[in-house]
């Protein structure tokens, strides 16, 4: 049940999850894995995001997923930024598996392996990293915190921010993919400076 208080503000439930009741906005990653008989493994994941300013990226799951079991395994696993016109493609890495275990679907897609672990990455991402698994943390009720310690980076040479480029042309080349929960997602090719306060440093 909701309730209306004063300003139009509707008090949610909390004896049930909040997060389809709105939109937020969040990054699309799509994680790849190593499997147990040797196969690898795309999903996509949106509640993802870098951990602390050193080098740290860390992402939610379950250990229902394959990809939670596949990390606890390997200890290792590959993260891919894919780009807007790449949706589809991101897609179909949610396929559910199949009788055997296995998402028929990944074939179809353009992968390439990576260099320092043993996973994939989705061809024509625009950001990949390598990551060695550094800790897990269980108990956020059926989920699970999965932090990886990144070992080996690449970005797409358009989407590297320089100084001799204003950060709004680099979003025109090379516009972002976000999820925007639940099912929906959309592009950004703009932006604008933040108006932080004199002095201002992290």
């Amino acid at each position: 049940m909701s309730s209306v208080t004063s300003n139009r503000l509707i008090s949610l439930d909390l004896n049930q999850p909040l997060w389809d009741r709105f939109f937020t906005v969040a990054p699309l990653v799509i994680i790849g894995t190593k499997e147990v008989d040797g196969k690898y493994d795309l999903a996509p994941k949106h509640m993802a995001m870098p951990f602390g300013w050193d080098n740290y990226f860390g992402f939610i799951c379950t250990p229902r997923h394959g990809t939670y079991q596949n990390i606890v395994r390997e200890k290792a696993f590959s993260v891919s930024f894919p780009q807007p016109n790449q949706i589809l493609l991101t897609s179909l890495t949610a396929t559910s598996r199949c009788e055997e275990n296995a998402k028929p679907a990944l074939s179809l897609l353009p992968t390439f392996p990576t260099a320092k672990i043993d996973s994939i990455y989705l061809k024509d991402s625009y950001l990949y990293l390598e990551c060695k698994l550094d800790r897990i943390i269980d108990g956020f009720a059926d989920n699970s915190l999965i932090v990886g310690k990144i070992i080996a980076a690449q970005v797409e040479e358009k989407a590297l921010r320089r100084s001799d480029r204003d950060d709004q042309d680099i979003l025109l080349d090379i516009p972002l993919l976000v999820y925007l929960p639940p099912g929906r997602y959309s592009i950004i090719d703009h932006s604008f400076s933040f108006p932080f306060h004199a002095g201002f440093h992290r």
